[in-house]
């Protein structure tokens, strides 16, 4: 494969960067798990709308600057090179902002993408439940429908719970269970819902960092009208299924948030090499090969997409490929380390101020969120390689 860039791309990539330059905090955020840092981020998000960087690939007017794949490619990787703060509003515009477009009204768009490529609204993801983790169609949440004075609105009742960024976000997405007789994937209907309405309880769930990253979130008779449900009653599982392409296969990890990592694991070894293992060295060589291969793959499937293609299975390869890269790569780097890795960032000779243990705690994740890689793999078993269940 040989990747060349247009002079329009060339000029586009030193427009992001000069803007980057400009605008990027010279200090690190707090962590946007904490309610100073997660407002931090969230004028972070008003800062990059102020110069349409947003959300780059949508249309203008829905907030964006109708940028193609590549395009995107070359912000994430500007991105990153210049250590511009974490995506707070990463469900929004990476997960249902794609559904959106494809599954939306026109009303719809309208009124949610704007304010989510602004910043001004926050989304929570709300699809996994106590029994109902990785398997989604073990979902028992349901939404009743009911008719009163000509208004017509969804009862929300049952519990959500390992719901990302829910603690301070504004509006959650999830699915619910429409049809009571129905079983597995079927009667399920894709519904959006504000965090503070009625009948809505959040509880935060505290991480390793002791952040509240994750929170449960209850329903009790929680009134959401009908027009806050996406496509067609029954169509949730349908709707759901892209969201997870969306999330395993591109927008939700760009190749440039692990060549990053990769790049800095190479100057914690070079800083290292004469205290570390020999083999110390394979590891980071291969993390820097698999950094680069995954971008490779994604220039790959961003020029099939923009060609007419789509996501299929295929993402879970993506899916579980990505993950077990940010793990192994957090691994190698607490290796390197070694006793000191376990210094938060307040100890006084934590190295990098504590970001790769903050970093490996979270690759931990990796594996489970976005579907579990154990599911990925029946996954890719069943679906792509046509074996039979097990």
């Amino acid at each position: 494969m040989h990747l060349r860039y247009t002079p329009e791309q060339d000029r586009f990539r030193q427009e992001v960067r000069q803007w980057l330059a400009e605008h990027v905090p010279a200090e690190p955020l707090p962590s946007l798990d904490t309610p100073e840092g997660f407002e931090l981020h969230r004028n972070w998000e008003r800062t990059l709308k102020s110069g349409d960087w947003g959300m780059v690939t949508w249309p203008i007017e829905y907030g964006g600057r109708g940028c193609d794949l590549i395009e995107w490619l070359i912000f994430e990787e500007e991105y990153y090179r210049a250590g511009a703060p974490l995506r707070v509003s990463q469900n929004g515009i990476f997960l249902l902002g794609p559904t959106l477009m494809e599954f939306g009204s026109d009303e719809q768009k309208s009124r949610f993408l704007p304010p989510m490529a602004a910043g001004d609204e926050i989304w929570a993801q709300a699809w996994s439940e106590p029994n109902a983790g990785s398997d989604m169609a073990a979902i028992r949440a349901k939404a009743t429908r009911v008719t009163e004075d000509a208004e017509d609105y969804y009862l929300l009742e049952g519990q959500k719970i390992w719901s990302s960024r829910a603690v301070f976000a504004d509006w959650g997405f999830g699915i619910f269970r429409t049809d009571p007789e129905s079983k597995r994937h079927r009667g399920l209907s894709f519904v959006l819902f504000p965090l503070d309405a009625d009948g809505v309880t959040i509880r935060p769930i505290r991480q390793l960092d002791g952040d509240a990253g994750f929170a449960e979130i209850f329903f009790d008779n929680a009134k959401i009208p009908v027009a806050n449900r996406l496509g067609d009653e029954g169509q949730g599982w349908h709707i759901a299924m892209a969201t997870a392409g969306f999330e395993r296969g591109l927008m939700l990890r760009s190749p440039a948030r692990f060549q990053k990592t990769a790049e800095r694991l190479i100057e914690l070894y070079k800083q290292n090499a004469e205290r570390v293992a020999p083999s110390v060295r394979e590891q980071v060589l291969k993390a820097y090969l698999d950094a680069e291969a995954y971008c490779l793959n994604t220039y790959y499937t961003a020029s099939r997409l923009m060609a007419g293609g789509k996501i299929g299975s295929e993402a879970s390869c993506n899916k579980i490929f990505w993950s077990e890269l940010d793990r192994e790569m957090h691994r190698t780097a607490m290796s390197i380390i070694g006793a000191r890795a376990e210094l938060t960032e307040h100890a006084s000779d934590a190295v990098d101020d504590g970001r790769w243990l903050d970093g490996y705690m979270f690759s931990l994740a990796g594996p489970i969120y976005a579907g579990t890689n154990e599911i990925q793999r029946n996954i890719i078993a069943e679906r792509c390689l046509g074996l039979p269940r097990a």
